[in-house]
């Protein structure tokens, strides 16, 4: 709403008309001219601010499981946090690429083109120092990547591309795997030089040693979810994931890995016995064949059963389901 004018304004106006000082044709002109807004076709803005934010916020998440998991891999503290994110030309993001680098090239099914994940060679080449035994210190002159640390390397940073599921899971059910792990620059020419991509930076402090880590998302590959990929939409969508999980008590049930066992019988008997047993040999246990079976669940006795076959496989049918009075 427009701010109201005073009496006093209303006559300095008026005024001002009648001494010709304001001139209403020309105000009129100006009101026609049209208003350019600059377009820069060599840097189209593809990805708005709640692009970035929102990508930036994913970030944030991929961060803390990435931390989470070099901390437990590398037996100390490594922060991680986003420390930037913006729009640039695919161009601009090789052209700041040195040799050699540790980049991971990731398919993030079911969304097409590809991903590229860069970890600064000094961060890189801790990592290497700290797992085959050393303090995990800087280098003093960068070198190539040797066989058994590209190995090493590419295990860590499958592990990397796996915790990229998380972030992205309120806006598709993505299954990402890494292609490949590229140690030289001058061979990336997936996209063309002046596609747009997103790239968010991340600080990595490993002892002594700071270094960076570039998520490089091409336009072409969030295309399909740019609808959902707004704050509004990611914070929405993770409420109701979190309600129907709290809910749900068969997807908390599918979640937990319980390992059960049945014993047929128990028997003791010698090495040199055990050594010499052979197919169709006879080891006699201490039960009877009506005898229930014990069925375990972790280390605790649950069910009574008997032994059988079922679709070819050996199987157990539960006749009796005990409480915990009866453990």
């Amino acid at each position: 709403m427009s701010e109201l004018l005073s009496q006093e304004e209303i006559d300095a106006l008026f005024a001002a008309l009648d001494t010709g000082e304001l001139d209403v044709e020309e105000m009129k002109e100006k009101d026609k001219e049209r208003i350019v807004k600059e377009y820069n076709f060599a840097r189209p803005t593809k990805f708005s601010r709640e692009h970035l934010r929102t990508l930036e916020l994913m970030g944030e998440n991929y961060a803390r499981l990435i931390s989470q998991y070099l901390s437990g891999l590398m037996r100390t503290l490594v922060p991680i946090k986003v420390v930037s994110s913006e729009a640039i030309t695919f161009s601009d993001f090789t052209s700041s690429l040195s040799n050699p680098i540790a980049l991971a090239i990731v398919d993030p099914y079911p969304l097409k083109n590809n991903m590229l994940l860069e970890l600064s060679t000094n961060v890189a080449f801790a990592f290497l120092e700290r797992l085959l035994g050393g303090e995990g210190t800087e280098l003093e002159h960068v070198r190539e990547f040797t066989s058994i640390e590209l190995v090493i390397l590419i295990r860590v940073l499958e592990h990397f591309v796996d915790y990229m599921r998380e972030p992205w899971e309120n806006m598709v059910s993505l299954k990402p795997r890494m292609s490949r792990v590229e140690t030289n620059s001058q061979i990336l020419n997936m996209i063309a030089p002046t596609e747009m991509v997103a790239l968010i930076t991340f600080s990595i402090q490993f002892g002594a040693v700071d270094g960076l880590m570039n998520l490089c998302i091409p336009y072409l590959t969030v295309e399909p979810i740019m609808d959902k990929l707004n704050t509004s939409y990611q914070f929405q969508s993770s409420d109701d994931k979190k309600a129907e999980r709290n809910t749900n008590v068969e997807y908390l049930l599918k979640r937990a890995n319980i390992p059960m066992k049945a014993v047929v019988g128990q028997t003791h008997i010698t090495v040199k016995e055990f050594i010499e047993l052979q197919i169709g040999d006879i080891i006699r246990l201490d039960t009877t064949i009506d005898s229930l079976i014990d069925v375990y669940v972790g280390n605790v006795v649950k069910f009574k059963a008997v032994p059988g076959i079922h679709k070819n496989k050996s199987a157990v049918q539960i006749k009796q389901i005990l409480d915990k009075e009866d453990d």
